[in-house]
């Protein structure tokens, strides 16, 4: 194997344990997490029909890829924090998620996009960024969760977690 397998696998055996560690009441707060994460982004997004806000653009594949791997990071992560540990990685939740509404959020119903860009800059600039803005997302939600694991698994004190958050 090589270096990078090794880190994969290394990394696995420890998403393995700290997964291993959660008891019912953290699975169901895994669970009750990622299906509010999936309202929480998907509400305001209007990834799907709902009386409170209306899409002007359609809904790419990406954004339902996305939508449903960042909820499920936030519901991993959430869970974590009932397992028991450090409370290691807090800012990281909020951060991924914030990115999550950017990267699958309609990018002419974005105010602050269309203030600095306007409509045809929306569509032109921001809207084909936001696959990557999306990848951002789920990579920051990823790592978060790998520290909370690390932390969970005894493998990473919760000095060291903090340290590695500044």
């Amino acid at each position: 194997m090589n270096g990078d397998a090794i880190a994969v696998h290394k990394h696995v055996q420890t998403l393995a344990l700290a997964f291993s560690m959660f008891t019912p009441k953290a699975w169901i707060i895994t669970a009750l997490a990622a299906a509010i994460g999936l309202v929480v982004i998907g509400l305001p997004t209007a990834i799907y029909e709902n009386p409170f806000f209306v899409r002007m653009t359609p809904v790419r594949p990406q954004d339902y890829v996305i939508w449903v791997v960042s909820s499920v990071l936030i519901g991993l992560t959430v869970g974590s924090y009932f397992a028991g540990g450090s409370k290691a990685g807090e800012e990281k939740v909020l951060s991924g998620s914030v990115l999550s509404v950017l990267a699958v959020g309609c990018p002419i119903c974005n105010k602050p996009v269309v203030l600095l860009l306007g409509t045809p800059g929306a569509l032109t600039f921001f809207a084909p960024v936001q696959v990557y803005i999306g990848i951002a997302s789920v990579l920051l939600l990823g790592w978060t969760l790998l520290l909370r694991a690390k932390a969970l698994s005894g493998k990473c004190s919760a000095s060291q977690v903090a340290a590695q958050q500044t």
